[in-house]
């Protein structure tokens, strides 16, 4: 049949179903005072005008692909889609990734217990009365029960993370000075905690 069409100096009808596109690497939403809840407040440094919420496919624990939700600073928006396509692709993986104000009172401590990856979190930094790059928008706490924080009083955050102060277990999701995860923020610009000495804080990465 074919060779007949051709034969007979025939076009064939091209096809115009269009290939399905890819799926979204990150969508990017606006947010108001109301869907931030108890994690945003009147006097905090930014206006929830300037924060946007994203949603970036992430590898679970369970060795599946979710969709999590991050709230950032708009100028961070293209840097953290980047980021997190790039932590898939390398198959870093990550319990969960939603907003803090799941959590009552938008409680950094019950987020951390939770291994929640979160971003946007009007606080200070404990004991400093300075603002938090998380509460510009401008840091990321990563898979932040495995990665805890500690400073040189031995204060462990969250509190249930004393166990994974042992930097050599093999669980997956742990960040260590040199691995691809942490190459991923470094690489863009962004300041570890790892790296610093007083605290240090293998969950946080910032771009101030």
């Amino acid at each position: 049949m074919l060779a007949a069409v051709l034969a007979a100096g025939l076009v064939l009808p091209q096809c115009t179903t269009a290939p399905a596109p890819p799926p979204a690497r990150g969508t990017v939403h606006p947010v108001t005072a109301a869907e931030l809840g108890a994690s945003w407040r009147p006097g905090c440094p930014v206006a929830p005008e300037q924060l946007r919420r994203v949603e970036v496919p992430y590898l679970g624990f369970d060795g599946r692909t979710h969709r999590g939700e991050l709230v950032v600073h708009a100028d961070r928006v293209a840097q953290v889609v980047s980021v997190f396509a790039e932590l898939e692709r390398l198959r870093y993986p990550i319990e969960k990734m939603r907003t803090v104000d799941h959590y009552p009172a938008a409680d950094d401590e019950l987020s951390m217990r939770d291994n929640n990856t979160s971003a946007f979190n009007c606080r200070d930094i404990p004991g400093t009365g300075h603002w938090s790059q998380h509460a510009y928008g401008r840091a990321v706490d990563v898979n932040p029960l495995i990665n805890p924080y500690l400073d040189d009083t031995g204060v462990v955050q969250p509190g249930n993370a004393a166990p994974y102060l042992d930097r050599s277990r093999a669980d997956p999701g742990l960040l260590h000075d040199g691995d691809p995860a942490v190459r991923t923020f470094v690489d863009r610009g962004w300041q570890w905690g790892g790296h610093w000495h007083d605290p240090i804080d293998y969950q946080h990465f910032e771009l101030p």
